[in-house]
């Protein structure tokens, strides 16, 4: 078969994760574009005098951690989940929105649950975790896994705290929770407790990293569903950071080690002066022999999370003779902008093959 007719059945297959594709990136254009007109003294947020007088109108909805401004990446977040009830959601799959995973005093954790349309015996589950420097974005459209449920996974996609709302560990915590929530409800929804994995983008790969590799660690573990594990079987991370405090040792459009950062706001301090606190939110402070494996995937022009993030953990793992891989993505920003040789598509299709490697092969190995 000629690469052209491989690439015409390719296209056939997925046509939705093509148009979601063109979709996020054209909004996030919108959003950086938006941006630069508006941001009068370039400290990368907007201010509610910055936000055009038009439009002031959607200052407080924009504004997801109600901090007094708006990030780029709520503003991204915003404008791809105008769509949320104009998502593509592929034939079949039964969608089950805003299910309460866990409660924190009054403030219910929801989670939508995406099933596959074949669940006459258990079907594995790959959670998504977003991305927006844990102070923006929430639940909404599947993510980038959404399109799995045509590979007959079952998809949920996690509202967590963002560090508005709470410090971490708060963000780390619901997750955790989320997993154990789904083995509490897998025979309500046929789902297979045995095969979970997690997937995640910036903030989101920091979170997932974070679920896989504290596995048997006794951290972060809340009363919801404490009877049930939180252990994923594969972690799928892209981009997401690691040591907060070498983040500022490569050239950025982001000062890290400024009071104001994702990461500071993280935490609730300047990052350089909390090492305690920061070594409790790197992934590399866990790594232990028996970890699952995981595919890491990152630019390697990364001005806001940098490639080198990627690096410490890969080696920290394969230093630990774990089953990890670094797939470096040539000439890409953040989000894998301006990639010169991989297109999002294939790079999405990385992921759901390495997944399926992990949390399918169980199946099929048993299978008479």
């Amino acid at each position: 078969m000629t690469c052209w007719k491989i690439l015409a059945v390719i296209l056939l297959i997925t046509p939705p994760l093509f148009a979601q594709e063109q979709s996020e990136n054209r909004y996030q254009s919108a959003a950086e574009r938006f941006f630069a007109r508006n941001d009068k003294n370039k400290d990368g947020k907007l201010s509610r005098e910055e936000f055009p007088e038009r439009q002031r109108r959607l200052f407080e909805r924009i504004d997801t951690d109600k901090d007094g401004f708006v990030t780029l990446e709520e503003d991204i977040f915003y404008r791809n989940n105008r769509r949320r009830n104009t998502v593509n959601i592929p034939e079949g799959v039964t969608v089950h929105r805003d299910l309460i995973y866990g409660r924190v005093g009054e403030r219910e954790l929801p989670l939508d649950l995406y099933l596959p349309p074949d669940t006459s015996s258990p079907v594995p589950v790959v959670i998504w975790v977003h991305g927006g420097g844990w102070r923006g974005g929430s639940k909404g459209n599947g993510g980038r896994a959404l399109n799995m449920t045509t590979r007959g996974f079952a998809v949920v996609d996690v509202e967590y705290r963002l560090s508005g709302e709470a410090l971490f560990p708060a963000q780390i915590e619901d997750c955790k929770t989320a997993v154990r929530w789904v083995r509490a409800n897998a025979k309500k929804y046929n789902l297979d407790s045995d095969r979970i994995g997690a997937w995640g983008s910036s903030a989101g790969g920091h979170l997932v990293a974070m679920m896989g590799l504290t596995h048997d660690e006794n951290v972060f573990e809340t009363d919801d569903h404490s009877q049930y594990s939180s252990q994923v079987q594969v972690i799928c991370n892209w981009f997401g950071p690691t040591d907060f405090l070498r983040m500022n040792d490569f050239e950025g459009r982001i000062d890290h080690d400024a009071a104001d950062s994702p990461e500071s706001r993280l935490i609730g301090a300047p990052i350089q002066d909390n090492v305690e606190k920061v070594a409790a939110a790197n992934p590399i402070t866990y790594v232990s022999k028996n970890d699952p494996p995981m595919l890491i995937i990152h630019g390697e022009k990364d001005l806001s999370v940098p490639y080198n993030q990627s690096e410490l953990l890969y080696a920290a793992m394969q230093k630990a003779g774990l089953d990890v891989t670094l797939y470096k993505v040539v000439n890409a920003d953040h989000g894998f902008r301006n990639a010169t040789q991989d297109s999002q598509a294939s790079l999405v299709e990385m992921s759901v093959q390495f997944l399926e490697k992990h949390l399918k092969s169980q199946t099929d190995a048993a299978s008479p």
